[in-house]
């Protein structure tokens, strides 16, 4: 959470804990509780082999999407106003 918000990504957690529930539940995400000195003991998500795969394709298709955003933008600004 805390490095979403260093780059500017706002998170309710209302959001973010169902979709990690989710993820739980769909066998990408496994999880571990462990004690906190200070406070309430912590839980801990890890991607699961499967999580991971998921995250390679979606990695993938962003990579595509972004750069034929930016070959788009690209050629938009290269282009000389008629």
């Amino acid at each position: 959470v805390e490095e979403m918000k260093a780059a500017n990504l706002y998170i309710l957690e209302g959001t973010l804990y169902p979709l990690l529930t989710r993820l739980k539940n769909a066998e990408m995400l496994t999880y571990r509780w462990v004690e906190s000195n200070s406070g309430p003991p912590r839980k801990y998500f890890s991607l699961t082999e499967k999580g991971e795969k998921f995250y390679k394709e979606l990695e993938q298709t962003w990579q595509e999407l972004a750069n034929g955003v930016n070959a788009l933008t690209q050629k938009t600004v290269n282009q000389p106003e008629q």
